[in-house]
């Protein structure tokens, strides 16, 4: 008998998308809300998600993995622990100590602002930008920008959720990938 663990390969492939839950008419009607918090409530399932995404980051050899306040947090920092590297935040104005870089952006109804602390990553550093969720792309596309205005490689981005009918990917200018896509 062989008491080695089944290699990732030879085990069934778990259906990930059973563990995320939508909520409709969230955070107001006409929206279906993709719930990630019963993913991870879920040990194997995030513990699948998180070995998935990791295959995925690290093929793009990066120095160091940032996240977007606040569920992309959840996805870089268990990552870059994994992998052995930095994980930087980017967060909400007036929440990080220090001299920051920020960048305001346009969203469908207003403006929003994303900061980082200016000393976060070296000249020449390859970052991958990660949240949880890919929707129209706004947020995404003005961290990869800040990123880049601090002298980051930006080598790609990733996200846990693509919602491709939003068609967020077209305004991402470096390699993205998502875990999971949704269709409507």
């Amino acid at each position: 008998m062989n008491d080695l663990p089944e290699s990732r390969s030879a085990r069934p492939e778990m259906d990930l998308k059973a563990h995320i839950r939508g909520i409709a008419d969230f955070p107001k009607p006409g929206i279906l809300f993709y719930d990630i918090s019963t993913l991870l409530a879920h040990g194997p399932a995030w513990q699948e998600a998180m070995n998935r995404m990791g295959d995925m980051v690290a093929a793009r050899k990066p120095d160091v993995l940032a996240g977007i306040e606040s569920r992309g947090f959840l996805l870089a920092a268990p990552l870059a622990l994994h992998l052995g590297i930095g994980f930087i935040m980017l967060r909400k104005p007036r929440k990080l100590p220090g001299a920051v870089l920020g960048l305001s952006y346009a969203l469908e109804y207003g403006e929003d602002r994303i900061e980082m602390q200016a000393d976060a990553v070296q000249p020449g550093q390859r970052v991958i930008l990660l949240d949880d969720l890919l929707a129209t792309g706004g947020t995404m596309a003005a961290g990869i920008s800040l990123l880049q205005q601090a002298g980051a490689d930006v080598v790609g981005s990733a996200a846990l959720i693509e919602l491709t009918f939003l068609g967020g990917r077209s305004r991402i200018h470096v390699p993205f990938d998502a875990l999971l896509a949704y269709d409507d």
